[in-house]
């Protein structure tokens, strides 16, 4: 028996789907890599202009062969921090304190390295005239903004800017043979100031799009290089001139121009072009369409609708925030409108939206980093992420369908699920250019030849439709056609949404430059690894059971350590920065206790999307909540326990490393994947608080405890938890009621 319950005390009647400004502004409030300034006049032009010739540089390179690397990423770079400081506005036109006091920490910092540099350099009128330059180029870092400035125009400061951030990269490609050729291994004067340039450039630009706490920690790893001989114990070693740390940085593929640029340039770059091309021809509404056939009849269906439609459009979105809004300005209203709380709706829209960059076949840019980093095919990293993906999408499911079940709601109602045929009819040319894709990453073709492609024929049909209409067929959408117009747009917007994530990996090449320069991984492995053995030493002398060994232990603790610096760097930091950071300096502590390195490399990943999600800077959540109307705070709590599946799942993975395919036994998989399944429908029973009725107390931690044991390792542990899972979902099942409305 179903009882339909009245909407909850959050339902507010004139809730609706939101229109493109609304959806902007939600987008630029929570998302900093999309706070995009509004141009207008000459200014406007010239961005255009700049945007639409680094796409087209890309697709031509994708197409047609790309340069080699370092001329490669130094083109693109100077496109990038060119256009970010005309593209992206100052934080605000009244500096605070705060403000203040974090502009004269870094201004500090750009004066000491300028300091350290005037003294390695020798005399001369080249020397004094770029201290001169510099000492201006610092003051202008300090928010000394004009009374009334509007910090949405851009000013003669800005220009500066874009001029030093562009050239810095430009004097690279201009003068290659000179550098690499001629003068390999003895750069000549020019360079150091050039690199000292790059440098505060690159942390200026990062401060601008990304916001301070990845700029702190470029500094930090210049510092570190610094200081070596005055540090403590395992921190200490012999420390590095500034002319080293700028010639390590700034010259060579090591810093600034390493494999984090060279995978935005290479790869990222393409993906998020298509992405934006294939949302501007009507993918993003195909998804949405489909997703409601798929789950719309279902209990709660409008929320279920949320998590597939979710799941279809991250894979063609790098940016949770993005997701969230564009998806969720349809499904939140939908939810609420179907019975559940502004929180919850909030919720599982934030927390299937950070799903999708985990989620085959394209996973965002991390997954292009991954591959970069460890050399392992993408067409392989498509496959060993299926398993976890599903884990997240069932874990969310289950937890979706047992609130619906709770509430006593029921699915869409028919005139609101579109018909497959007419959703086919109106829409099968835009699978061709996916499919195509998609074929050409599993047939192991380069992505960023696989993206050409699917760029290509995004553009190629989405003229199908003007076709069509000419043959008499009029059931298509012409107004997603690609016209000249549109395509310059989508090619804008293509270049100014890769802008903050080409920021982000140029300063993520301080902490690799750094870290390949003093061994500061390694220090860090090796101080986990001593932490996570001692503590583990400590927690064996409670074991009374004699199952538990000290190695276990040590690697639960060291696995908890690296889980915990994931989720606090990831607070601050967009994934793909977290990522590149945690797999160079966190993972390999993980390879001490002999994990396999592709596991290390996803838990590393899956805990750093986890972040998108974790209170207290839970921005997807957040930007859910805006379109909910719900407390921030309570919705970001809410998506993460949503999200245990991604949460619990890398633990899963380290402990049975079958489920991604590594050193793979039949056996092992199995019984992991189903363990894992029951062990995911115990805690969503159990965090819900419903199974064919209300649970108790008692029986939520019951679950809890036996959900915890499926997915750790060791026969008996699943065997127990197993059985005390089947015995309380058995006497909640045969006690079952139907539900009691709720007011």
């Amino acid at each position: 028996m179903t009882i339909k319950t009245p909407p909850p005390p959050e339902f507010d009647p004139d809730d609706h789907e939101l229109d493109a400004d609304e959806v902007e502004a939600l987008v630029r409030e929570y998302d900093s890599e999309s706070n995009f300034r509004h141009l207008t006049g000459l200014t406007a032009r010239f961005v255009t202009v700049a945007s639409v010739a680094l796409s087209l540089f890309h697709v031509y390179t994708a197409g047609f062969g790309l340069l080699n690397e370092v001329m490669h990423r130094t083109i693109h770079l100077t496109f990038v921090m060119g256009l970010i400081f005309l593209v992206f506005p100052r934080k605000r036109a009244r500096p605070d304190a705060r403000l203040w006091v974090q502009s004269l920490v870094f201004a500090a910092f750009y004066l000491y390295l300028l300091y350290d540099l005037m003294r390695s350099l020798p005399p001369g009128g080249l020397k004094t005239v770029f201290a001169g330059v510099m000492l201006v180029l610092i003051a202008l870092t300090l928010p000394l903004n004009p009374r009334g400035a509007d910090p949405e125009k851009v000013s003669l400061r800005d220009w500066i800017f874009a001029a030093f951030g562009a050239g810095f990269s430009a004097y690279l490609t201009l003068f290659f043979r000179h550098i690499f050729i001629d003068n390999v291994g003895n750069p000549p004067e020019p360079v150091y100031m050039m690199g000292l340039i790059a440098i505060v450039m690159t942390l200026e630009a990062t401060r601008r799009t990304m916001g301070p706490t990845l700029a702190y920690i470029g500094i930090g790893c210049l510092l570190y290089a610094l200081v070596g001989p005055y540090l403590p114990g395992i921190l200490a070693h012999r420390g590095y001139s500034i002319t080293r740390i700028i010639n390590h940085l700034y010259v060579g593929t090591e810093g600034i121009y390493g494999v984090a640029v060279g995978v935005v340039a290479t790869y990222v770059f393409h993906f998020v072009l298509f992405g934006i091309l294939a949302q501007m021809s009507g993918l993003g509404q195909l998804f949405i369409d489909l997703a409601t056939i798929i789950a719309g009849r279902a209990s709660g269906g409008s929320a279920k609708v949320s998590v597939v439609a979710s799941s279809f459009f991250g894979m063609i979105s790098g940016s949770p925030i993005a997701n969230t809004v564009t998806t969720g300005a349809f499904t939140i209203p939908l939810m609420k409108k179907s019975g559940f709380s502004a929180r919850f709706a909030g919720a599982v829209e934030a927390s299937a939206s950070c799903g999708g960059q985990i989620t085959p076949p394209i996973m965002g840019a991390s997954a292009f980093v991954m591959t970069e980093m460890l050399g392992v095919p993408y067409n392989e990293i498509i496959l060993i992420a299926i398993v976890p993906a599903l884990f997240h999408y069932v874990a969310i499911l289950l937890m979706v369908h047992f609130e619906a079940r709770r509430l006593g709601l029921t699915g869409l109602t028919a005139d609101r699920i579109p018909r497959f045929g007419r959703v086919l009819a109106r829409s099968w040319h835009l699978f061709v250019p996916l499919g195509v894709m998609v074929a050409m990453l599993l047939m192991q073709y380069t992505p960023f030849l696989a993206a050409f492609w699917g760029i290509v024929l995004t553009v190629a049909f989405s003229y199908v439709p003007l076709a069509m209409r000419a043959l008499g067929n009029t059931a298509m959408d012409t107004s997603t056609v690609l016209t000249p117009p549109r395509l310059v747009r989508g090619f804008e917007d293509g270049a100014k949404f890769a802008l903050a994530i080409g920021a982000a990996c140029a300063c993520v090449g301080f902490l690799l430059g750094m870290t390949t320069l003093t061994g500061l991984g390694f220090k860090f492995s090796a101080a986990v690894v001593q932490l996570a053995g001692d503590l583990a030493a400590w927690l064996i002398a409670f074991d009374f059971t004699g199952l538990l060994s000290e190695r276990s232990l040590a690697l639960f603790c060291g696995l908890l350590f690296v889980a915990v610096a994931c989720i606090v760097m990831g607070a601050g930091i967009p994934t793909t920065p977290t990522y590149i950071i945690l797999a160079s300096i966190a993972a390999p502590a993980l390879l001490q206790f002999d994990v396999p390195l592709i596991a290390t490399h996803f838990f590393v990943f899956y805990f750093g999307v986890l972040a998108d999600v974790t209170p207290p800077v839970a921005l997807a959540a957040y930007a859910a909540a805006g379109l909910a109307r719900s407390e921030p705070m309570t919705t970001g709590t809410t998506a993460f326990r949503l999200s245990m599946g991604k949460a619990l799942v890398p633990f899963m993975f380290v402990y049975a490393p079958s489920l991604l395919f590594v050193d793979f036994s039949p056996v092992e998989f199995v019984v992991a994947l189903l363990s894992g399944l029951v062990g995911i429908l115990a805690l969503s029973a159990a965090y819900i608080g419903w199974f064919g009725r209300d649970l108790r107390l008692w029986e939520k931690a019951a679950l809890t405890l036996g959900g915890l044991f499926l997915i750790s390792p060791g026969w008996i542990a699943i065997a127990a938890g197993l059985a005390l899972v089947v015995l309380v979902l058995a006497r909640a099942s045969a006690t079952g009621r139907a539900p009691a409305a709720t007011p």
